[in-house]
């Protein structure tokens, strides 16, 4: 298979070290000014994927900056946010806990700077869809941009709704994904949307939350309900002293998840037992 080539208005994951780096959107004719010097995306448009570029002016500056295709994970850490995201780590649990697929209708509230948005554009495309909610206008404008960024306009909508007061107009949806500060007051209406086994996954950041929201899914009709921690610890990797990094992100939130069922009292094994009959022993010989 062929080198990917980088093309104009592509976006390229540039590293210089551990903590210089940066996510572009090439352009032909413009510079990346660092203190490192002056990238020329000229010098990046139409090479590899993979290769290395040197910072001008050459003769006072030259570093060597890898350039990179992003990852995923590598364009929602550097994605433009003004609030915080869920961590690539957490948006992987969350894949895997709500059984999104290519095909997947999801509604989303609370889009943020839409960074779990394109996570979930990416996995359910070319034929899923992603339905996104949120009340604040600096959000959905952040949202909006990193969508179209990404290329996933066509398959994430960023919408102006209110998942607790407005009607949408969805059915049969295969999950939704909660990330509000009360996803607990939301659960009874928003099942509404989910087909039946489709899954509810809420993140939160406190432990109260997890426990309101556990209460309401029990309490409506939901199933398989479930409460995760995810802690990634980063190695430092040297010749003789491989050890864990110092510093870490100890926590980030927990994602409770749980699946819809249409619930059916057991005609078999819920039966009232019958009224326990108590037996007189006045009158009875009583053996010596």
């Amino acid at each position: 298979m062929s080198a990917e080539l980088i093309q104009d208005n592509d976006l390229v994951y540039l590293i210089l070290d551990e903590r210089r780096r940066w996510l572009l959107q090439v352009e032909k004719g413009k510079e990346f000014h660092s203190d490192r010097g002056i990238i020329k995306f000229d010098d990046i448009i139409g090479e590899t994927f993979g290769t290395v570029v040197f910072s001008h002016p050459h003769d006072t500056q030259g570093y060597k900056f890898y350039v990179l295709k992003p990852l995923l994970a590598d364009y929602v850490i550097y994605m433009g946010r003004k609030t915080q995201i869920i961590y690539p780590e957490d948006a992987g649990l969350i894949i895997m806990y709500s059984g999104i697929k290519p095909g997947s209708k999801v509604i989303e509230a609370g889009c943020g700077s839409g960074a779990l948005s394109c996570i979930l554009g990416t996995f359910v495309q070319p034929t899923g869809h992603v339905y996104s909610y949120d009340i604040r206008e600096k959000s959905l404008r952040t949202a909006e941009r990193n969508v179209k960024r990404a290329n996933l306009q066509e398959i994430v909508s960023i919408k102006n709704g209110d998942i607790l007061m407005d009607e949408l107009a969805h059915e049969n949806v295969d999950s939704v994904i909660l990330d509000m500060p009360q996803p607990w007051e939301a659960i009874s209406k928003v099942k509404n949307y989910l087909k039946l086994s489709g899954t509810l996954v809420s993140f939160s950041p406190t432990i109260e939350q997890v426990k309101k929201t556990t209460f309401a899914l029990q309490n409506n009709d939901f199933t398989e309900i479930y409460s995760y921690e995810l802690i990634k610890r980063a190695l430092q990797v040297k010749e003789n002293a491989t050890r864990p990094q110092v510093r870490m992100i100890g926590h980030t939130g927990y994602i409770t998840v749980g699946r819809k069922i249409l619930d059916l009292k057991n005609p078999y094994r819920e039966r009232k037992p019958k009224n326990f009959e108590k037996v007189s022993l006045e009158g009875m010989p009583l053996k010596e």
